[in-house]
């Protein structure tokens, strides 16, 4: 199971007790995505040295080819895991590299979407409290909003099996609810 969705969604916290439900190994791609990066000449550091020199934004776009590689890699390497995608790795403004992704991910029996609501501004609330309050980040950056980005982008929709809206759910609850 590959489980995507904006920042703040639960993904990486849902991936661990379902991972611990079906005895599955868990990977969350942004806890080892640098070594997929290393492979195609990106690492964290070259992201942070490009963001410093033109701007989050413009060196999202440069790293597109980085983190379609990622998916690629983590799903052939890890066969039978719980993954958890970072945000950006279904946000693509290339399509080539969402075919990539898409591709990759179709392989995999299921693709959960995470949201905290139905409602786009409800999951936007919640999305950006729960990321102000674990890692103290709006994600509004240069001024750009990459958190409306990443909920309104329609990458995580085509790449998803189907989405499940998380409301006030225990992450065991929507586990429970996926098993």
């Amino acid at each position: 199971m590959v489980l995507v969705g904006p920042a703040g969604a639960g993904k990486s916290t849902l991936g661990r007790e379902l991972a611990a439900r079906t005895h599955r190994p868990f990977v969350d791609l942004d806890a080892v995505a640098d070594e997929y990066y290393g492979q195609v000449g990106w690492s964290m550091a070259r992201l942070r040295e490009r963001i410093a020199a033109v701007g989050r934004l413009e060196a999202e776009g440069e790293w597109e080819p980085a983190r379609a590689h990622a998916v690629v890699r983590v799903v052939a390497d890890r066969p039978g895991a719980v993954v958890a995608l970072g945000s950006g790795h279904t946000s693509y403004a290339d399509r080539r590299n969402l075919a990539t992704v898409r591709a990759a991910l179709g392989r995999c029996r299921e693709v959960v979407r995470i949201l905290p609501s139905a409602d786009r501004e409800v999951s936007l609330n919640v999305l950006r409290r729960r990321c102000e309050a674990g890692k103290g980040r709006s994600w509004i950056v240069d001024g750009h909003d990459f958190l409306a980005h990443w909920l309104d982008d329609p990458g995580a929709r085509l790449v998803a099996t189907r989405t499940v809206h998380t409301g006030g759910e225990s992450p065991g609850q929507t586990a429970a609810r996926l098993i």
